[in-house]
């Protein structure tokens, strides 16, 4: 799986992005990251949501997190609730100008340089199952 990864700085916890060509329409592509049901098609095994608190499943554990801003077709930003305020995670739907491809860009943070390969690892295989979702993996 071809992902682009920027760290924006060296010290920890680091916030980085990855960047995933992904041949969807924006919208499509806004649905499987902005609702519950769009997320536990790739994201976790089951997910729920009220009132902006998104609780995510997966075997025996769950997580939560509300989403704290969502912009229609364009990006939504998560905040884990047991996480600092300033840690979040997000979904954006970029749109090259002149090509019109379409890219999923996501925004996570990590605490080690060993927890950034390890995401690294995780998201490219969640954005795969996400591929599989919309049949161009």
């Amino acid at each position: 799986m071809n992902s682009t990864l920027q760290a924006v700085a060296m010290n920890y916890p680091q916030q980085y992005k990855l960047e995933y060509a992904v041949r969807s329409s924006p919208k499509i592509l806004y649905n499987l990251f902005s609702t519950s049901h769009g997320l536990a098609l790739w994201f976790a095994d089951r997910v729920t949501d009220r009132n902006k608190i998104f609780t995510f499943y997966w075997n025996d554990s769950s997580k939560q997190a509300k989403m704290v801003i969502a912009k229609p077709c364009e990006f939504v930003r998560f905040q884990w609730l047991d996480e600092p305020e300033s840690k979040t995670f997000e979904f954006r739907v970029s749109v090259d100008e002149v090509t019109n491809d379409v890219a999923l860009i996501i925004t996570d943070f990590a605490d080690s340089k060993n927890e950034l390969k390890e995401s690294k690892m995780l998201w490219d295989n969640l954005v795969h199952t996400l591929k599989h979702q919309l049949g161009v993996s």
